[in-house]
């Protein structure tokens, strides 16, 4: 399974970006895939995840209610809607994937399997 990222970019604060996760190789029903942030200086944050079977998603309290988590159908792209974009939110954003994630556990970075390189995020005030 191999991951890739994109849609980052150069913003200011209130605007929107969506950044896409293309999945390529074989997945199951029992997957799930997030997206992590890292500033620097700072370590690997959650951000928002999505499981394959039923859609159910889960979000950093940091983002809820600003970014929506997706994927398509054919789980082969995972989307991640930000609005109302702050300063804070500027890191490099990766997403992930991997099987048998609990829901207690998605979270946590150990959790995934499979990362993409990251897409820069910089929200300027």
């Amino acid at each position: 399974v191999q991951l890739q990222a994109s849609g980052g970019g150069l913003v200011q604060a209130g605007d929107s970006l969506r950044l896409s996760c293309a999945i390529s190789g074989r997945t199951s029903s029992g997957y799930a895939a997030g997206w992590f942030r890292q500033a620097p200086g700072k370590e690997r944050e959650f951000v928002a995840a999505i499981r394959w079977s039923g859609g159910s998603t889960l979000y950093a309290d940091s983002v809820k209610g600003r970014f929506t988590i997706s994927r398509t159908n054919d789980k082969t792209t995972v989307y991640l809607q930000m609005n109302s974009l702050k300063p804070e939110d500027t890191a490099v954003y990766y997403c992930s994937a991997g099987p048998g994630i609990i829901y207690s556990s998605l979270g946590v970075p150990s959790s995934y399997t499979y990362w993409g390189q990251g897409t820069q995020v910089t929200v300027s005030s």
